[in-house]
């Protein structure tokens, strides 16, 4: 069995009875025919894992991009290229076509986000919920401009994975430039002082600090560390407009 399929039905151990389980169940078919070993791979993904694996992180990742790129009522062809060129950084060649096989199966159906945000919310730890607000925006960005709808949408898979305002203030910002998106990035107003900028920096540079995502894999570690500099960099733009 090739990698993308081990870490995809592996994943199964925790979304196999719930609501994202129901969205993949079908998809077996389309990747081993009927009658084949599903409930095998399901038997041996039956343990719970103890923090979030690569696999679960790929397939909610999946279930949240169709959301956001239905969210506006078109099917882009750019969003497509965003998600096939994100599973070409994480997976091989043959890997990747697997996926995108139970994708296209995915943007074909209607599930209940409520359902699906909070199964991952129970599954996934908090750093990893933060990294798919981070990647939902930026597929969002795919095509050059992010839709108000697509907003909403981001906005209530925060909320339903337990992403507090705040943070998702704190990402939203690091992609749509406003007069105070450094402080907003920093989760501060525009009027704290000095001192203050310095201890939400340290807050936040530990908050989005890569290695909080390193259980992800190598190649997704690496797109955490866009958050990463973002901070930094508001950081950075704050101290030389206060001259600190």
């Amino acid at each position: 069995m090739s990698l993308g399929k081990k870490l995809l039905w592996g994943s199964l151990g925790w979304v196999v009875g719930g609501p994202i389980g129901g969205i993949l169940g079908y998809a077996a078919a389309s990747l081993y025919g009927q009658g084949n070993s599903y409930n095998s791979y399901i038997s041996e993904g039956q343990r719970a894992y103890p923090r979030t694996k690569p696999g679960d992180f790929m397939v909610s990742m999946l279930v949240l991009f169709a959301s956001v790129m239905k969210a506006d009522k078109q099917l882009l062809q750019s969003e497509l290229a965003y998600v096939k060129e994100f599973l070409k950084k994480q997976f091989r060649t043959n890997d990747v076509q697997d996926f995108m096989i139970l994708f296209k199966d995915i943007l074909e159906q209607d599930y209940p986000l409520r359902d699906v945000c909070r199964q991952i919310q129970r599954s996934m730890d908090h750093p990893s919920r933060l990294e798919l607000v981070h990647v939902l925006f930026g597929l969002s960005q795919a095509d050059g401009q992010i839709h108000s709808d697509e907003i909403r949408v981001i906005h209530t898979i925060a909320r339903y994975m337990n992403i507090n305002e705040n943070d998702f203030i704190s990402i939203k910002a690091m992609f749509i430039r406003e007069t105070d998106s450094d402080y907003k990035i920093l989760e501060i107003p525009s009027e704290s002082s000095d001192e203050e900028v310095k201890k939400a920096y340290r807050k936040m540079a530990n908050k989005y600090h890569p290695d909080k995502v390193s259980h992800l894999g190598e190649e997704l570690q690496k797109l955490a560390e866009e958050k990463f500099k973002s901070v930094s960099d508001a950081y950075q733009a704050i101290k030389k407009e206060r001259g600190m």
